[in-house]
């Protein structure tokens, strides 16, 4: 009997462990807040966040799920792209809310990912973000995706894109929209996941107002309670 009740009482423990860990959305990207909040790890295998001055100002919390879809997604490109890195920007607030300077990313299912690059050997690279250039939010990159010695590396991008719907779909969920600069979008449609992009993604038509072309802006279709 004592065996049986620590082991009840381990899952008890366990089950509200996990229940814990669940991030709950109200209302909407543009308009809404988060329980719960989830910090994204700092670093992966292949990727890293964006700054550690911005994570320790609370600045890369995001829904539960959108974590498990983002880290998942970037496991899966270490086996399909396993010479491409990446980096996740602005995500939002452990309790969501209003997040200057942007006018959503406040119910923890927007996340901003700086685009990925490459070097003028075609190594891929991370895209240099620091105070001094806002933290990467005041590169700008020409009609051809250049910008200095780096290159926007449209293959990572597509890929990346792509691998973050296909694990929001495996966990019965979807992307709502893609915001990335519209004329360098056809780039990515030339790539191999072109099709796959074109048939699955929705992604911004016209140049919101910021550009867009140093990150892109996911929004993820996660069910959210009504705000109160």
């Amino acid at each position: 009997m004592k065996i049986l009740r620590s082991s009840m009482l381990i899952l008890s423990l366990f089950s509200y462990a996990v229940i814990a860990e669940e991030s709950t959305c109200y209302g909407t990207t543009a308009k809404g807040r988060l329980e719960n909040g989830i910090e994204l790890p700092s670093s992966g295998k292949n990727f890293v966040g964006y700054s550690d001055i911005a994570r320790l100002a609370g600045r890369t919390y995001v829904h539960s799920q959108v974590k498990k879809i983002i880290t998942s997604a970037y496991k899966s490109l270490e086996t399909e792209q396993p010479n491409k890195v990446f980096k996740y920007a602005e995500t939002g607030f452990e309790d969501g809310g209003q997040f200057k300077p942007h006018k959503t990313h406040r119910n923890g299912l927007s996340v901003d990912f700086m685009t990925p690059v490459k070097d003028e050997s075609g190594q891929s690279m991370h895209l240099p973000t620091h105070p001094l250039n806002k933290f990467g939010y005041n590169i700008e990159f020409n009609s051809k995706g250049k910008y200095e010695e780096y290159t926007i590396d449209f293959v990572a991008l597509a890929a990346h894109i792509a691998a973050l719907h296909k694990e929001a779909k495996a966990q019965g969920v979807d992307l709502w929209r893609v915001i990335f600069d519209p004329k360098l979008q056809p780039e990515l449609f030339k790539t191999s996941y072109g099709p796959y992009l074109k048939k699955h993604i929705q992604f911004s038509k016209k140049r919101s107002w910021v550009r867009h072309d140093e990150h892109y802006h996911v929004d993820f279709d996660i069910p959210c309670k009504e705000l109160n």
